[in-house]
């Protein structure tokens, strides 16, 4: 990859590694202490999309600080009436925080990371003393031990990812460590009051489970619906009129016993615990688990299944591995349309796949899901000249059928490979035509569509007539002002996170040495514009005209990344660590591009300077 630098690089000198980042009040003494850095001194005029990426960065916090005001409460309780349920539920309520961890992460104001951290604690609280009356599993709390009693992971990934990527600004925090081990071990066979987990087949026993325990009977309506209520009364988003309408919705999720595809979002707790502790039995139990899972998936003409009974054996004894709710085989009857819908939830488990490259490094995972891909499609059909392909599986055979291609996962599997083969499965993306050299206006549109948005959802909270005892834990949720898409990927070469509960895919991340925080310092934006297999340009500004600026440059969301060197006129400097500074003096600028051996270093959410 040819490096082209915008301006001159004065001098450089880069560490080999960055052991330890000494406070300080100043940017000249942070900078001092951080060891080596990249000095960038060259005047650049400030580009476009570096105004906008501060402006989004400023312009969200007031936006939140107002969602907040209005829909939390002193003690950072939802201001709901508050249900157990799929539909509008606990998982819906921790929802509202839906990338704010990401947006502070990125270099939003500390107010974010308050507002967050109140709300989260507050809500957990609140789900705690919330009890239900006839709904069995939410009587002594709809938390238990700070987590949610009995829910599947579709449900579960949703409502845990604030918790699940709040480590990108707080990895030392006492409570999260304290959480995330008590939460691993309810699906490791550590804890007595929740046996989730059989060790000895490498299942999660039933595809609803928690805090206490898994399911190991049939499922109601009520198990997932909660206690009656009167409907009327608010606005129920998945459009059913009465209770009645609540149960049918509901009336064909009976099946839950035995491990599922969806239990796989499960390894997110433990690789998180990984990430924070180090600790190798978090990492030996999520490869465990999830090369249980790739010997079943080739057990099964390399498709994952969606059941795996009490013996490990998938499908059970009549081979039925496309059974279950959430699974290849359901498509339940809508009760507002009585049509029935395909409601396959395969999507959710490329988590797992994506949590178990991370801790190993391993292609074979992304390998699994290209093989998974093409063994879908190749029951294609052909009905009047024109080749369909399949979506689902029943008793009957292959069905859901589509004119395109099954292509679930397609862009995560380019993601991780960078391979050129599956880049051509990925459908036109307007992010990708821009690292690919097709589409050079995308950062300023996605920036500003990104700041519209902001605009948009404050006037829907001020618009909002709702009071707290007609609204629904859910119908905030298009209100949360929070706008990271563009910022993420612009800024870190990354994807936003998905309401599956996984973690952030990102080529870097920044700090600040001189706040001693995550995020790009005040003032400096960051725009990478390649990204290859080995390669990523990415040019740094400072907009502040009379201050120098430090950032600190990391290989990954979670260090996973390997920086080798770096290029820039013909020079090569070593670096040989996951991360390395740079130091931009007043109203400079230049491009950096880094040689990086992905996925090859032991993923961390420590800060850089952490001893």
């Amino acid at each position: 990859m040819k490096h082209q630098l915008i301006g001159v690089i004065s001098s450089v000198c880069v560490a080999a590694a960055l052991s330890a980042c000494a406070g300080g009040g100043t940017e000249s003494a942070a900078a001092a202490d951080s060891g080596s850095t990249v000095t960038v001194s060259s005047p650049m005029a400030a580009p476009k999309w570096a105004q906008l990426e501060r402006q989004l960065l400023a312009d969200n916090v007031p936006a939140a600080k107002e969602f907040f005001a209005k829909y939390f409460d002193e003690r950072g309780y939802l201001l709901c009436f508050v249900r157990w349920g799929a539909n509008d539920g606990a998982d819906d309520a921790f929802e509202n925080f839906n990338h704010w961890p990401e947006l502070h992460a990125l270099g939003a104001g500390d107010e974010i990371l308050q507002m967050y951290m109140k709300g989260h604690e507050g809500m957990i609280k609140q789900y705690t003393e919330a009890k239900t009356v006839e709904t069995p599993m939410g009587r002594d709390g709809m938390y238990v031990k700070e987590f949610a009693a009995n829910q599947d992971w579709q449900h579960h990934g949703e409502g845990l990812q604030l918790f699940n990527r709040m480590a990108l600004s707080s990895p030392a925090d006492p409570k999260y460590i304290e959480r995330v081990k008590s939460f691993s071990a309810m699906y490791m066979g550590e804890d007595p009051d929740a046996p989730n987990y059989d060790p000895e087949h490498k299942i999660i026993r039933s595809m609803l489970n928690g805090s206490k325990g898994p399911m190991l009977r049939k499922a109601t309506s009520l198990d997932w619906v909660g206690d009656p209520f009167d409907v009327s009364k608010f606005d129920a988003l998945h459009g059913e009129g009465t209770f009645k309408q609540f149960l049918a919705h509901y009336q064909e999720y009976t099946d839950v016993v035995g491990d599922h595809f969806l239990n796989l979002v499960a390894t997110t707790l433990p690789a998180n615990a990984y990430f924070a502790t180090g600790d190798e039995r978090y990492k030996r139990w999520v490869v465990d688990y999830m090369d249980g899972w790739l010997e079943r998936t080739k057990q099964n003409k390399g498709i994952i299944p969606s059941f795996v009974d009490l013996d490990g054996k998938v499908g059970g004894k009549n081979g039925a591995w496309w059974m279950n709710a959430y699974g290849w085989g359901f498509s339940p009857v809508n009760p507002v349309t009585n049509k029935r819908e395909d409601r396959n939830r395969v999507p959710r488990a490329l988590v797992g796949f994506n949590n178990a490259l991370w801790v190993t490094g391993d292609m074979k995972y992304v390998d699994a899901w290209r093989d998974q891909i093409n063994a879908v499609n190749a029951n294609a059909r052909t009905v009047n000249g024109k080749t369909e392909y399949p979506t689902m599986y029943g008793k009957d055979g292959w069905y859901g059928w589509r004119e395109r291609p099954w292509n679930v996962g397609a862009f995560e599997v380019w993601y991780w490979s960078q391979k050129a083969d599956d880049l051509a499965r990925v459908p036109k993306n307007d992010w990708v035509e821009y690292l690919q050299g097709r589409n050079p206006g995308y950062p300023e549109t996605a920036l500003t569509r990104d700041l519209e948005s902001i605009k948009k959802r404050v006037e829907g909270i001020r618009a909002d007539k709702t009071t707290p005892d007609t609204r629904l834990a859910d119908n905030m949720l298009d209100l949360n002002p929070a706008a990271t898409n563009a910022l993420i990927q612009l800024a870190e070469g990354g994807w936003e996170p998905g309401r599956d509960g996984g973690l952030l895919n990102a080529r870097l991340r920044y700090f600040d040495p001189a706040r001693r925080r995550a995020g790009l310092p005040e003032d400096v934006a960051a725009l990478i514009s390649e990204m290859s297999d080995a390669g990523t340009g990415v040019t740094l500004v400072n907009l502040n005209t009379t201050q120098a600026r430090t950032v600190i440059v990391q290989g990954g969301a979670y260090a996973e990344h390997q920086i080798e060197s770096i290029d820039w006129n013909g020079k090569t400097i070593p670096v040989g660590a996951s991360n390395f500074s740079v130091t931009l003096a007043p109203g400079a600028g230049g491009k950096l591009v880094l040689k990086m051996k992905r996925y090859s270093g032991k993923p961390t959410v420590r800060f850089p300077w952490a001893s």
